[in-house]
């Protein structure tokens, strides 16, 4: 949250420097609209706004369920709630009004799905980043997080490559829900949920910050108008692992071996400028809204290198691995499979949602053991 110092360090920032960092993020978005179209344009603008509302609002996803396994504290959570429920009540009418126009998240439920989203809720919690948290901290100068995001592209390749061999295990065909009815039952769901966050709360944790108020309308807006321009709703994660996979073509390795890399679409983005990827043009953005926000914050990223010990360091490389891979096979993070997965109809995401939490418990614990902080 921003706090008295951080108003009075940005007011200290010199007015050439914010103005200068405000045109750069204006550059961006006209340069990418002028290159490749001005749909590719106004998805890193959506990207930047993203950023922006995370960073700029505290908003997250590890962070609240930390919160509330840790102190009982479900407020961030009850922010998650209501941004997919004014996400839902847009794009369950527009996904029926506009079938084959417009996609839902939607992913198949099954044993790969279910531990990668458990493994994903342990690991996001050691490196107090999910998908877009990773990319926000990042963005923002977080050391830790500037370790684990490489990992987690690579870690995302790799689940991508295997893809096929992990659900071959056994899953159910993709279940959904949509029209009026499915929105009303995941209204009731949403509800169901904020109504035992609030019997579990602590008394004094029983409050919805206006924050989180602003940034949950916010975040859905712009996940809404994701939908719109892009045709499908908001990700992070195939992004990621088609920065790795990019790289990997970039040096010479074969990927006809996956199916998934192998798949046409992929073979075509692969071809072609990241800049016409929608996953990877909000992901930019992410990154950039948010080092424009501590930019703009701090007049320039101050964070200093942690001190922490060689054990803490491979935890993190080896958890931004784990996000990356455990997310391939859970069909999304928290944004594509719990936020967007939900918001749109696919039941895979309230599964994801149980499972994920679930490992968040395991890595609440594991996060000390590991070195990265003196206590839970």
């Amino acid at each position: 949250m921003t706090t008295a110092a951080d108003i009075h360090t940005a007011a200290a920032t010199p007015i050439w420097r914010r103005g200068g960092l405000v045109l750069a993020a204006l550059a961006a978005v006209l340069a990418t609209a002028l290159l490749v179209g001005g749909r590719y344009g106004l998805l890193l603008a959506v990207g930047l706004g993203f950023g922006i509302v995370l960073e700029g609002l505290r908003f997250g996803f590890a962070g609240p369920w930390r919160a509330m396994i840790l102190r009982r504290d479900p407020g961030g959570l009850w922010a998650q709630l209501l941004s997919i429920a004014l996400v839902s009540l847009v794009a369950f009418p527009l996904l029926a009004a506009n079938q084959g126009e417009l996609s839902g998240a939607q992913g198949p439920i099954g044993f790969a799905m279910i531990a990668g989203a458990f493994v994903f809720g342990a690991a996001m919690q050691v490196v107090l980043g999910c998908g877009s948290g990773t990319l926000v901290n990042a963005g923002s100068g977080n050391v830790v997080s500037l370790v684990a995001l490489p990992f987690f592209a690579i870690g995302s390749f790799a689940g991508a490559y295997h893809l096929i061999w992990w659900t071959d295990l056994g899953a159910l065909p993709v279940l959904t829900l949509s029209g009026w009815q499915g929105a009303a039952i995941t209204l009731l769901g949403l509800s169901a949920i904020a109504a035992v966050l609030w019997k579990l709360a602590a008394p004094e944790n029983r409050r919805l910050p206006r924050r989180l108020i602003v940034a949950a309308v916010l975040l859905a807006a712009l996940a809404i108008l994701n939908l719109i321009v892009a045709g499908q709703p908001w990700g992070v994660v195939y992004g990621l692992g088609l920065w790795a996979a990019k790289a990997a073509s970039a040096a010479g390795a074969d990927l006809s071996g996956s199916v998934f890399w192998s798949a046409p679409a992929s073979v075509e983005r692969l071809t072609h400028s990241l800049l016409t990827d929608y996953t990877s043009l909000t992901n930019i953005g992410i990154i950039l809204g948010a080092f424009l926000v501590a930019s703009w914050r701090t007049g320039g990223l101050s964070q200093k290198i942690q001190s922490l010990p060689a054990q803490a360091w491979l935890a993190a490389m080896v958890a931004g691995f784990l996000l990356g891979y455990s997310s391939r096979l859970a069909f999304g993070c928290n944004v594509g499979a719990f936020f967007s997965g939900i918001s749109t109809g696919s039941l895979h995401g309230w599964v994801w949602f149980a499972a994920a939490f679930a490992g968040s418990i395991y890595g609440v614990k594991l996060r000390p053991l590991l070195k990265l902080e003196a206590r839970s």
